[in-house]
C-alpha cells in the first residue's frame, strides 16, 4: 500500500473518477496473518471488494494490483463476473501458472514497464497471446519493474482507462 506504483495506479483511478481502496494483503506492511501463496491473498482482496460494494452498491468496479497483486486481482476478476476489468500493473512471469486464467471472460489490461526484470517482454507477450479477449497490453518505457522514470506516464495510463471506460463499449464497465 506504500509503494510509489500502487499510490500512482490509486492516484489514476482517483483521477478518472473511481472510488479507490488500497489495502495491504495478510503479512504485508502492518497487516496481520502470513503469506498463503495467493489462495488467503485472493480472500482478503474478496472482503475489501464486499465491503466497498456494500458502500457503493450501484459504481461499477475495477480491479487494479501490481506485481504479486496483479496476480491476485487477476485470479479474483476472472472468478468473479461483473468487474468492468482488471489492471495487472507489473505482472510476475516468474512464478506461478497461468492455466487459470485460460477462459477469463473479464477484460485484462496488462501494464508492463520495458525494463521489468520480473516481467521479461518475452515472458509478457506469449502470455498475453494466451489470454482470451478482451485484453489489452500497455508498454511503458521505465526503468524496472517499479516504473522507475515514469510513473507520471503510468499515472496517465490509467487515468485515460477510466476515460476509456466512459467513453468505449469494450471498456464499459459491466452493470
Amino acid at each position: 500500500m506504500h509503494n510509489k506504483v500502487v499510490y500512482r495506479l490509486a492516484r489514476g483511478l482517483r483521477r478518472a473518477g473511481a472510488a479507490v481502496l488500497r489495502f495491504n494483503c495478510r503479512g504485508v506492511g502492518r497487516s496481520e496473518g502470513v503469506y498463503d501463496g495467493g489462495i488467503g491473498e485472493t480472500e482478503d482482496a474478496r472482503s475489501c471488494l464486499s465491503w466497498l460494494l456494500t458502500r457503493y452498491p450501484h459504481l461499477p468496479y475495477t480491479l487494479a494490483g501490481f506485481s504479486f497483486g496483479s496476480r491476485v486481482v487477476l485470479r479474483l476478476g476472472c472468478e468473479l463476473m461483473g468487474a468492468g476489468r482488471v489492471i495487472a500493473a507489473g505482472f510476475p512471469t516468474r512464478a506461478g501458472k497461468f492455466e487459470r486464467l485460460r477462459g477469463c471472460r473479464a477484460v485484462k489490461v496488462l501494464v508492463q514497464s520495458t525494463h521489468d526484470q520480473y516481467g521479461l517482454r518475452e515472458e509478457i507477450e506469449p502470455l498475453f497471446a494466451f489470454l482470451d479477449e478482451p485484453k489489452r497490453l500497455i508498454w511503458i518505457e521505465a526503468g524496472d519493474h517499479f516504473f522507475r522514470g515514469a510513473l507520471d506516464r503510468l499515472e496517465d495510463e490509467i487515468a485515460a482507462l477510466g476515460s476509456v471506460a466512459r467513453k468505449d463499449t469494450h471498456f464499459r464497465p459491466a452493470d
